[in-house]
């Protein structure tokens, strides 16, 4: 809250990550504490793991931790100053009048750890911790009741060498007082008085973060708390004031107000709209490595959007859209991942990134919260990319493989339709033959009969975690292998024997009752093979054989793994058992029993047995990105849509159109197009033919040797359809065509595609 531009994460009861000037450049490595006698006694409290975290109320981050020995008590508040990039952090040590507080700094500016340099000052009426990289400078100063210096001796050295905690892993006191190290990993420590107030300020400079620090010093630690504190209490009030949300749990109102905290933290001030995966570093006791989890994902973003906008934010999630509007790309595709400021990190591209935007764009229109962003051009380019490109993803929502996937398929189908209502008539029915189109093939594509697993749990068949691209030319394509990827060891499986919780989302969208055979029969599979249920309470691996997350021993992920259980994927399914009128409080009270502490909801919890010595818990978070903005997001809108009796992020386009529970949803026609080859068509309907380019559709039946000849028209940006009155060819009936580009070029090949019952 505020103009101040910095973040920051907690981990074992003192300061890890600050991030300054945007949400996804971290700007130091922990900030932490030793406390020593300095004859010999030393403790470095992060060490301890016995400590207290308390905030003012749930979803105020004003945290207050206290950490306990036997002869003493730290004790810590920390708040950012309301008006600079500043954090204070107010300091009481108890106890043993013998001891004292240390200070140990770790730089890590510009993101990295490896060229900072460092330097302790007393150029400044306080003296100063300082360190300096490239376009960033960092101070640490502290100031005692009256506000004067309360800053002893200081120390700079290099990570490993001659850093603080190596002086009094030596020497068992400080002994140290190095005044520059650098350019390398530094880090830096200062001795303090029992009673003061720390401010580590940020800026262009050493200087103007020394400027900064010092100003917020000259006033009193209690007035920065307690506007800190007032900002979020009036937010929260002012959700409240928007929403009429009736809980009756009391665990549950703390983890809501904590998941509304999470997400409106994550939103980046420097670019409005943007908001990152995560303000965590994932294993990051192993490995120093922001990964993806610091990066905008077009998915994870309208996930946050949608929960943001269900709590009231309605400004947040739109200027969610309009930068989300601001970052498409000309052929209608979002980045896989990008820098906040869209600078692509990764490469690949996912349709359910393309889709999502406009579901979000949909959403915000149903509620008449829209407002005067135009999104129609948005709208069309999306839509139009996905039908060039679909139904095949070339990565799954996971990042991992190309072909069909069934949350994308839905995702993709669900946005057809609700981008059609933005839509002039002869756009509006090209994108909603589609969408019937592909809503009604998903089990020819997705649903496998006769596996080895419908054997083993003795069903007809299951859902397809992913099948590959040319399943619509040839269904057989489902028993090729399938690569298992960052799995020790690749158990070569086909297709049609790997299975996933992704067929959830047919149902959340309406595409698919949840008591459909096929559904049922593949909660059958799915719950046999992937459910864990903890001391927290149920939860779900991604798919069989999946490689990330900790390894069976416990040491952290490095490119390997076993993957463990994820909350979200109890948020999916509890989403399913409200649809399927059933119980959802189990599943929102299991979500909220695998958080972390004081609510944080990590991406997964340990779901194998207890390894204590590698702090892994069933049930509890593992050393996976916590929080995970999705995962709120997930909680979020379970406990929005049980308040509906309705999935809250479902348009009222989908439901509509594809009402579950009756057989009145007809496609107008059956759809051919490049990527998606169809070997039959409906016998009855007229054929649309479908290009990414102008093309002469030369065509015939074969009951006739005269081919006749149709012209496509460009309905959509770069989509070129023509329809075919095939309707009234029986069933059996076979249909040869080719396509001539709009430049004479010769077609490629003569398809053939047979009517069907």
């Amino acid at each position: 809250m505020g103009p101040g531009r910095l973040w920051f994460t907690l981990g074992y009861g003192i300061v890890n990550e600050v991030y300054y000037p945007r949400v996804d450049i971290p700007q130091i490595r922990d900030l932490g504490f030793i406390v020593a006698d300095g004859k010999g006694f030393w403790c470095e409290v992060k060490r301890l793991g016995n400590y207290s975290l308390e905030l003012p109320a749930s979803g105020i981050p004003a945290p207050t931790i206290v950490h306990r020995h036997e002869r003493f008590e730290l004790r810590l508040r920390i708040a950012p100053d309301p008006l600079r990039d500043v954090l204070l952090l107010d300091v009481s040590l108890n106890g043993d009048g013998e001891l004292r507080p240390y200070v140990l700094l770790a730089p890590h500016l510009g993101g990295r750890g490896l060229d900072n340099t460092a330097a302790a000052s007393r150029h400044y009426r306080h003296g100063v911790l300082w360190a300096e990289q490239g376009p960033f400078g960092l101070a640490l100063a502290a100031a005692d009741a009256g506000q004067g210096d309360a800053l002893g001796r200081l120390s700079a050295g290099y990570v490993g060498f001659s850093d603080g905690w190596q002086d009094f892993a030596a020497n068992g006191a400080m002994t140290w007082e190095y005044e520059r190290a650098g350019p390398g990993n530094v880090a830096l420590l200062g001795e303090l008085e029992r009673e003061c107030v720390l401010g580590l300020g940020f800026g262009a400079s050493r200087g103007a973060a020394a400027s900064l620090a010092a100003a917020a010093l000259a006033r009193p630690f209690e007035e920065a708390w307690s506007k800190h504190v007032v900002a979020w209490r009036n937010w929260h009030a002012d959700c409240h004031s928007r929403i009429r949300l009736a809980t009756p749990d009391a665990a549950l109102d703390r983890q809501f107000a904590t998941s509304r905290m999470v997400l409106r933290c994550h939103m980046d001030k420097i670019n409005p709209g943007a908001m990152v995966a995560s303000l965590s570093v994932p294993w990051g006791d192993s490995r120093d490595d922001r990964g993806g989890y610091h990066l905008v994902w077009p998915r994870d973003l309208v996930e946050c959007a949608l929960s943001l906008l269900g709590v009231g934010g309605k400004d947040e999630a739109r200027d969610i859209l309009r930068y989300l509007i601001a970052t498409q790309y000309q052929d209608g595709h979002w980045n896989q991942n990008q820098w906040l400021g869209g600078t692509p990190f990764w490469h690949g591209i996912q349709l359910d990134e393309t889709a999502m935007p406009v579901l979000l764009a949909a959403l915000l229109e149903e509620q008449g919260a829209l407002g005067d962003i135009e999104v129609a051009d948005m709208i069309r380019l999306a839509l139009a990319f996905i039908i060039r490109n679909g139904p095949a993803t070339d990565q799954d929502r996971w990042e991992e493989d190309r072909g069909i996937n069934a949350f994308t398929l839905a995702v993709t189908i669900a946005a057809l339709v609700a981008g059609a209502g933005f839509l002039p008539a002869a756009e509006r029915s090209t994108a909603l033959d589609v969408a019937d189109d592909w809503n009604e093939r998903i089990e020819s594509w997705l649903f496998v009969r006769g596996s080895g697993l419908a054997e083993r749990f003795g069903v007809a068949g299951h859902f397809l975690r992913m099948a590959p691209s040319d399943v619509c030319a040839d269904p057989d394509a489902v028993r090729r292998v399938l690569p298992i990827r960052n799995l020790e060891k690749d158990p070569g499986l086909p297709y049609a024997e790997q299975v996933s919780t992704d067929f959830l989302q047919l149902v959340r969208f309406g595409l698919r009752a949840p008591g459909d055979p096929a559904v049922r029969d593949s909660l059958e599979v799915v719950d046999g093979l992937l459910r864990v249920d903890t001391p927290s309470g149920p939860a779900w691996r991604r798919y069989n054989h999946d490689g990330y997350g900790e390894h069976d021993d416990g040491s952290a992920f490095d490119g390997t793994g076993r993957g463990r259980a994820w909350p979200l994927l109890t948020g999916e399914r509890g989403h399913y058992e409200l649809l399927a009128g059933n119980d959802v409080a189990p599943y929102l009270r299991a979500m909220c029993s695998m958080a972390g502490r004081n609510g944080m909801l990590p991406e997964q919890v340990w779901d194998a047995g207890p390894l204590p010595e590698q702090h892994l818990v069933p049930g509890e978070p593992t050393g996976s990105a916590m929080p995970l903005a999705w995962t709120h997001a997930e909680f979020v809108k379970l406990l929005l849509s049980s308040q509906l009796g309705a999935a809250f992020d479902c348009p009222r386009a989908v439901r509509a159109r594809y009402d579950a529970h009756s057989d009145t949803t007809v496609s107008a026609c059956s759809v051919w197009s490049e990527m998606a080859p169809s070997c039959t068509w409906r016998a009855g309907r007229p054929l649309r033919i479908v290009a990414g380019y102008r093309a002469e559709v030369r065509w015939r039946d074969d009951r006739q040797n005269e081919p006749r000849y149709a012209t496509t028209t460009e309905s959509l940006p770069g989509v070129h359809s023509v329809l075919l009155p095939a309707a009234e060819l029986p069933a059996g009936s076979a249909l040869v065509f080719t396509l001539t580009r709009a430049n004479g070029e010769t077609p490629a090949e003569e398809h053939r595609i047979v009517a069907s019952e």
